[in-house]
This record gives structure tokens, C-alpha cells and sequence, in this order.
């Protein structure tokens, strides 16, 4: 065998990416957007050698706390309390990312990696969950997520949902 045949053969460890299916509709385009955008952004990383990955973790960090904002300023406008579970989560994750960040800083320079592996474990069960059910929820009470505003404010009635907003639990 020539050794170009036996590179060919040997098979290559390239780290999982994550890929957009149907699954991940949440019914909501502008969240759907933010999310293609979060996914890519984790490819990206993934993509970039371990020793060039601080800046693009950093915007990916950046990225998602805007991300995970943009999905709590919705649910305090349309009913939620602000220590929900569905929020919960995205603390956990932000403060995990930040931990991480400062870890690789500290001589871990495969920390980053690990996280975007562990994040395409966690985002589908969050996506297909909690932000379908945030979606049908906006679309219950006729908020628009482009607006940000609601078609009828009454729709909101004087109930705080104090769930996670998920299609298992509200």
C-alpha cells in the first residue's frame, strides 16, 4: 500500500458540527435565525485550531448572551417571571461559558472545544423544548419577535408563568 493510499485510509478525528434539522423549528423565524446563527458560530469554532479559538469564542460568548437576552426580554413581555426556569438555564450555560473562557486563558487550550462538543449535546433538547414551547407561547398571546411588541396587550393576562416554557412544563 503507498502512503498515500494509507493516509487516505486512516480515518480522521474531526470533532462533531452541528447541523440544522427540522426538528430544531422552533415556529418562530426570528429565534429560528439566532439559532442558525448560534450553530454556526459553534461550527466555526470547532473549525479553528485550538490555539486561534479565544477570539472566536469570544464573539460566540458575546453572541449568545445577546441570544439568550433577546429570549428573556420576550418572556418578561409576555408573561413570564423573571426567575423562570427556561432563564435559569441560559444563566447556567452563560456563567459555564465564562468559566470556560477563562479557563483557556489559564492554559486549558482544549476547554473551548469540549464546550462547543457539550453545547451540540445540550442545544437540540433546549431548542426542540424550551424555545419551541417560548415560541408557541409568543404565538399565543400574538407577540411579534421582530417588533418585540404585542398585537393586543390585554392578551396578557394578570398571569405570571413561572414554568420553563417548554412544551413539557409551563
Amino acid at each position: 500500500m503507498s502512503s498515500t493510499a494509507a493516509l487516505s485510509a486512516a480515518p480522521v478525528n474531526l470533532p462533531a458540527a452541528m447541523v440544522w434539522t427540522d426538528s430544531l423549528n422552533t415556529g418562530d423565524a426570528r429565534m429560528d435565525d439566532t439559532h442558525h446563527e448560534f450553530m454556526a458560530m459553534v461550527n466555526q469554532i470547532l473549525a479553528t485550531p485550538e490555539e486561534e479559538q479565544l477570539p472566536v469564542y469570544q464573539a460566540f460568548l458575546k453572541h449568545t448572551v445577546e441570544h439568550f437576552a433577546q429570549e428573556e426580554r420576550w418572556m418578561l413581555a409576555t408573561g413570564f417571571s423573571a426567575d423562570n426556569c427556561h432563564a435559569e438555564h441560559h444563566a447556567t450555560i452563560s456563567e459555564t461559558m465564562r468559566v470556560v473562557e477563562a479557563h483557556y486563558l489559564d492554559t486549558d487550550k482544549q476547554i473551548i472545544t469540549r464546550m462547543a462538543e457539550a453545547l451540540i449535546e445540550w442545544f437540540p433538547g433546549h431548542a426542540a423544548s424550551m424555545d419551541a414551547g417560548l415560541a408557541a407561547h409568543l404565538k399565543s398571546v400574538g407577540f411579534d419577535s421582530v417588533t418585540e411588541t404585542l398585537a393586543d396587550p390585554s392578551a396578557i393576562k394578570n398571569v405570571t408563568m413561572s414554568g420553563c416554557g417548554s412544551v413539557s412544563c409551563s
